[in-house]
């Protein structure tokens, strides 16, 4: 099948489509604010009845620790390859709120945006799902494949429970392949595919002086500083000239990046005055040497400072040298880097840097390994065939410099490998007052999606 029927379909349906979403956008479902719990709930339920309405032979709610995620499946053959969706239909507060053009959980269309927490992260992306499917059954009575969905309620505040639930439910999961919607495109005419997510190391670290806060005048020139202690410590971490990290063994692990990977990279557009602006209007990029902006951003591991703090910074003076004073670090992580490893041999560079006089105490927070799925991958390639018949045009290989330690959960786990196809663009503002979703993009990505299940279906077959 040509898939004309599919873009038929989707293009009767388009304000259907769209009035859908807003209705599901109006239920606050803050997972990290425990007043919005009652929210997360009821919006788990509304997803649950409108993946049966959308044609899931089964869908429920699968309980966790903390809030419940939805399970949903349309089993069409077992002998056919079977593909798991993940997406999360939890979001982000929505601080600072006066700086909300309409408010938050009123959606709002202007300029052909839907403007609405949660409407590309990653509520309008996961019910573009729902849609493809609807498409299928109501056009052909049928999918080509097996498919599953699971969506969780926790992304937004840490996924805490969720490969819990990834172990309890493994052989409910069971698929040959992920398929996540919560990534982007480049631009509304550079389709684009992920197929690398950058995995995390974390750990804080806190410089303990004397055992309370001290007279500057008095013991000021005979005590350590505390903030001084971590300064030094902290600046030591990169080298001023080439960007490096200088923890020993840190690059030791890396899978250098061959001639294919950085041809496909080289391939991405970039506008460095268009990168300054986005990045809040610097005067100029910082980073590693010997590696473009690109690749420092995605196939690069990084040690990043995320917060320092100690001693007092209320209004006026107040001349003390602090008890203490502390950091939180993470890095992200490539192929083939571990991130407890990671976050043991920064730690252990930290303590061999602390000056005498201060005691240096690390703490190692939770990781996630890096993912990569290679362009050839059979998946990979029947995206993108999806892709470009929708776009009218082959996409991008790009990898996402951030992590999704759900997609990481099924890598490690259950040795799943996932395609990301998203179609968010650059400027959504996720996470950030007045987030939006290009209703063309919406429209498009489901039917990228209706596409992907016709491509998927015979590729891995092919491949099994």
């Amino acid at each position: 099948m040509t898939g004309e029927d599919l873009d038929k379909y989707c293009a009767a349906h388009e304000q259907r489509f769209t009035d859908e979403l807003i209705d599901f956008l109006r239920i606050p479902s803050i997972s990290a604010d425990p007043e919005h719990a009652a929210d997360v709930r009821r919006n788990a339920e509304y997803l649950r009845d409108a993946l049966l309405q959308a044609g899931f032979q089964r869908a429920e709610l699968v309980e966790t620790s903390g809030h419940p995620s939805v399970y949903a499946e349309r089993m069409v053959d077992r002998s056919k390859p079977t593909a798991l969706v993940y997406g999360h239909h939890d979001v982000q507060p929505v601080d600072p709120l006066d700086e909300w053009v309409s408010p938050p959980f009123e959606p709002a269309v202007r300029d052909g945006n839907l403007h609405a927490r949660g409407a590309v992260d990653d509520k309008g992306q996961v019910w573009m799902h729902l849609k493809a499917v609807q498409a299928h059954v109501e056009t052909r009575g049928e999918l080509p494949l097996n498919l599953k969905l699971i969506v969780e309620g926790e992304e937004e505040s840490g996924s805490v429970h969720f490969e819990e639930l990834v172990v309890a439910e493994r052989e409910r999961l069971q698929a040959d392949v992920l398929v996540v919607s919560d990534t982007g495109v480049l631009a509304p005419d550079l389709p684009s595919l992920c197929t690398g997510l950058r995995g995390l190391a974390a750990v804080e670290v806190t410089v303990h002086g004397p055992s309370l806060d001290l007279h500057s005048g008095v013991f000021g020139g005979a005590v350590m500083n505390p903030i001084a202690a971590l300064a030094r410590i902290i600046a030591g971490l990169h080298d001023p000239v080439t960007g490096r990290v200088t923890v020993p063994g840190f690059y030791d692990d890396v899978r250098p990046l061959n001639q294919e990977d950085r041809e496909l990279l080289a391939r991405v557009p970039y506008d460095e005055s268009e990168f300054l602006a986005e990045a809040g209007g610097i005067s100029a990029t910082a980073g590693e040497e010997g590696f473009t902006v690109l690749e420092r951003r995605s196939v690069r591991p990084t040690l990043e400072l995320n917060g320092v703090w100690g001693g007092y910074s209320g209004p006026g003076t107040k001349t003390i040298i602090p008890a203490s004073a502390s950091a939180k670090i993470t890095c992200r992580l490539v192929p083939d880097q571990l991130p407890d490893d990671i976050a043991r041999t920064v730690a252990a560079a930290i303590h061999d840097a602390a000056p005498r006089g201060v005691r240096v105490e690390t703490q190692i927070q939770h990781g996630g390994r890096p993912v990569l799925t290679p362009v050839q991958h059979p998946a990979v390639q029947a995206a993108a065939r999806a892709m470009a018949q929708v776009f009218g045009k082959e996409p991008l290989f790009t990898r996402e410099g951030g992590s999704i330690p759900p997609v990481e959960s099924f890598s490690r786990v259950m040795g799943m490998p996932a395609v990301l196809v998203g179609v968010g663009l650059p400027d959504d503002r996720i996470h950030a007052p007045n987030e939006k979703f290009n209703l063309a993009m919406y429209q498009r990505g489901i039917r990228v999606l209706a596409h992907l299940w016709d491509e998927l279906a015979p590729a891995l077959s092919a491949a099994s």
